[in-house]
């Protein structure tokens, strides 16, 4: 008996596209160390400090929770 190869396209599990984002870019948790922390309600910029999330800092000027820029 002949093995056979099938009709099959070869598109099974595995074959991903790899499309992924990674950690190091956007607004998203875990952005990587550098970029700005923004104020929504007056637009101060301070410095992102690794390790303390944005929106766990207060502005010092209004007092509003910061944002990631």
């Amino acid at each position: 008996m002949p093995i056979s190869q099938g009709s099959g396209t070869g598109r099974g599990r595995g074959l991903g596209q790899g499309r992924g984002g990674g950690r190091m870019g956007g607004n998203r948790p875990g952005a990587g160390p550098s970029g700005n922390c923004i104020c929504p309600s007056c637009g101060t910029k301070v410095a992102h400090q690794a390790g303390v999330p944005c929106y766990s800092v207060n502005c010092p000027k209004c007092g509003i929770r910061m944002a990631r820029e």
